[in-house]
């Protein structure tokens, strides 16, 4: 299950040191296939931007399919180090204690770990302000339901999935206040067959259109299948289901990769976490984060509503949760003319008005 891709170099104890003229190895640790349509397939593109922009990087060591469990995470990244790389991305939330660990044990190598709220001198976080486009999507969502029922398919009860729902919410109900967003839990990232089976499940619910936390496109797939309307995520899921995809919020990581490189090479780099928890946040000012092409069945005066809210996040005059925004018992969580802050939002375990469904207590 566990495959490297293209690199092919012998393990070794320690890393390898680089000489003059030898190529930077940056690593790459993926939760899923390259080729699953979403979240690994906009980190690969990533990756081979990375190669494309930078001659001196060889980032052809990545291995696909990695589980969380510490066990095979600690092993894979420590084979990518062994392997000579000086830069490793650690693609998903579950690698977080693994990539800490390794590190430890390798104070001459950078870390980049996607998601994750810690640091250490050799050990970054980064993420985009999905947040942002998943409002933007819901606006989209909530002007396409006819049954006011929008299905989510979740993935884990995590605050990075509860505030892409509670974003997307936001923006579903500021185009139309009766709809609500119905959540199905999974628990997995890249289940494709539960991820579907939870979509049909929502759509024989009532739901029109299907949203979607999920590193795959079932969903999608789903509610083609039945004629109705989805918002996919991670990448343009459009070519795999055209008939029912209004959009997806998806992500750019190539450009962060290539600058994070050059300033880890250039002695520039700090993993001192500047927004709350992470050491880079970026949203769609910085272009981390976007919507793909919106479908044909999306109005103009749709589109029109999103590039005006898009732009008004952009210029900083306003950002997604800013008061008043009331939770689910209808009590103001944050008051009018306030807004949380980034810490908050890294922190988030509660759901907005409108969203049905519970989080799931550990």
């Amino acid at each position: 299950m566990l495959v490297a891709g293209c690199g092919g170099n012998s393990a070794k104890e320690q890393p390898a040191s680089q000489s003059e003229g030898e190529k930077l190895k940056v690593g790459f640790v993926y939760i899923g296939p390259v080729d699953d349509g979403g979240w690994t397939t906009a980190h690969e593109q990533a990756r081979q931007y990375l190669e494309k922009e930078l001659p001196y990087v060889d980032a052809s060591d990545y291995v696909e399919n990695v589980p969380e469990n510490p066990n095979d995470a600690e092993r894979v990244i420590t084979q990518l180090v062994e392997q000579g790389n000086k830069i490793i991305f650690t693609t998903s939330f579950g690698y977080m204690d693994p990539t800490i660990k390794v590190a430890q044990k390798y104070p001459d190598v950078k870390f980049l770990h996607c998601s994750g709220v810690k640091t250490a001198e050799n050990v970054g976080t980064y993420f985009g302000r999905m947040y942002q486009a998943r409002y933007l999507s819901g606006l989209v969502a909530g002007k396409a339901t006819k049954t006011n029922i929008i299905g989510y398919v979740a993935a884990y009860p995590i605050p990075e999935v509860i505030r892409g729902i509670n974003a997307f919410t936001l923006g579903v109900r500021k185009v139309n206040p009766e709809a609500k967003v119905k959540v199905v839990w999974i628990n997995t990232w890249v289940d494709a067959a539960q991820a579907k089976d939870a979509a049909v499940a929502l759509l024989d619910a009532g739901a029109d259109v299907i949203a979607q936390h999920h590193d795959a496109p079932g969903p999608q797939q789903a509610a083609e299948a039945a004629g109705k309307f989805g918002v996919g995520y991670n990448s343009d899921m459009s070519k795999i289901a055209p008939k029912a995809v209004l959009t997806s919020p998806v992500w750019n990581w190539g450009p962060y990769y290539v600058e994070t490189v050059k300033a880890i090479k250039e002695g520039t780099w700090d993993s001192t976490p500047k927004y709350g928890s992470f050491t880079y946040w970026g949203g769609l000012k910085e272009g981390v984060v976007g919507l793909a092409p919106f479908g044909p069945m999306v109005s103009e005066e749709t589109k029109q509503l999103v590039e005006q809210e898009k732009q008004r996040i952009i210029s900083g005059e306003w950002d997604v949760f800013t008061g008043p925004i009331k939770d689910q018992k209808g009590e103001i969580k944050v008051p009018d003319g306030q807004k949380l802050s980034d810490q908050e939002l890294i922190e988030m375990m509660w759901f907005v008005e409108g969203v049905e469904g519970t989080i799931p207590q550990n």
